[in-house]
């Protein structure tokens, strides 16, 4: 199943046909997170400079990422405070020569829950300083359109709490946020279990899906991370397809002469 040629997408100065984000964490080794990643062909992939540290074994593990060819979204996982995310932000800024960057900073410890007032706080800085911010939120509309109103052209909501593998635990507001942003490219981030909430992402409207345990924690990482890749492909064709209308009751698909009116669709 094929991305339509004219159906591509951008985050300066990248264009994507692919609408998969895959991390680069908990693979159980360098070798299948590799292969993983070439069976996948993300858009992007995500690195964490504060959880591998930016020197010794973790100078390693960036290289073999650069290997990747794949262009490297740096995230500033790990975080608690908008100070410490910016810090992190800079460097990856030096180590990865790009103005990208994944804002993370965490607010509770149990569920991982992003803190939403540091996440305004430094998203304004960072900006302010040149960054391209993708910043990390919950599913709160409120909070999104403020990173809008500060000058994001991209935001990422969750579906659930990371690593949890739960799927879209609110289709209403991920639906409200699809509506009321129209202009804003959104990416369902964190949450996703397994292929079918990608696909449901995508069918949703959603420009993009960033995942990482459901592909590096499957009992086979590749075969998983072809199975996204096919998913996210399916849901974007249906999206821009256009499903049937939802009815509350049956209708034939082919119609018989001589049953009732009410049998037959309008």
């Amino acid at each position: 199943m094929s991305v339509p040629e004219d159906d591509s997408w951008c985050v300066e100065p990248h264009h994507f046909s692919s609408r998969l984000l895959l991390g680069t964490a908990q693979y159980p080794s360098p070798v299948i997170m590799q292969n993983a990643l070439a069976i996948a062909e993300p858009a992007m992939i995500t690195v964490s400079l504060r959880r591998q540290g930016s020197s010794g074994n973790g100078g390693d593990f960036w290289e073999l990422v650069k290997q990747t060819g794949i262009p490297v979204l740096p995230n500033t996982a790990g975080c608690r405070t908008a100070k410490e995310a910016m810090t992190i932000a800079q460097m990856s800024r030096e180590v990865f020569s790009t103005p990208l960057i994944k804002l993370e900073i965490t607010g509770d410890d149990y569920n991982l829950q992003p803190d939403p007032f540091a996440l305004l706080e430094a998203t304004a800085e960072l900006l302010r300083q040149g960054f391209t911010v993708l910043p990390y939120s919950t599913d709160d509309l409120v909070l999104c359109q403020r990173l809008v109103d500060l000058g994001c052209k991209i935001v990422m909501p969750w579906g659930a709490p990371i690593g949890s593998g739960q799927g879209l635990l609110n289709p209403y507001a991920l639906k409200t946020l699809r509506a009321r942003l129209p202009d804003t490219l959104l990416i369902v981030d964190a949450g996703i279990g397994s292929p079918s909430h990608a696909c449901q992402a995508m069918e949703m409207g959603f420009d993009a899906v960033l995942l990482n345990s459901a592909v590096a924690q499957a009992n086979h990482p590749i075969q998983m991370a072809s199975a996204f890749a096919k998913a996210v492909a399916a849901g974007r064709q249906a999206f821009l397809s256009g499903t049937m209308q939802v009815r509350e009751t049956a209708c034939p698909s082919t119609p018989v002469p001589g049953t009732p009116f009410w049998q037959h669709c309008p």
